[in-house]
């Protein structure tokens, strides 16, 4: 397996337009993967609050919760 330094070597070596196309397909790519994190935390945060393991109220009530 290439170490990230080879990787970016390699990387260096292309022209502009190779290393835009990388970098664009790499940009997409890491936007999916925090889509894809944001929708998984999503889905544990509403079976957290269906299962009641979530509290509500203003910051004043959990401010409060928490003091005590």
């Amino acid at each position: 397996m290439a170490s990230i330094k080879d990787v970016l070597e390699n990387i260096e070596s292309l022209d502009i337009n190779d290393q835009t196309y990388i970098f664009g397909v790499l940009s997409k790519r890491m936007i999916d993967l925090k889509r894809s994190e944001i929708a998984k935390r999503a889905v544990e945060a509403e079976q957290a609050f269906s299962e009641g393991k979530v509290k509500r109220g203003t910051l004043d009530d959990l401010w409060e919760d928490l003091n005590d």
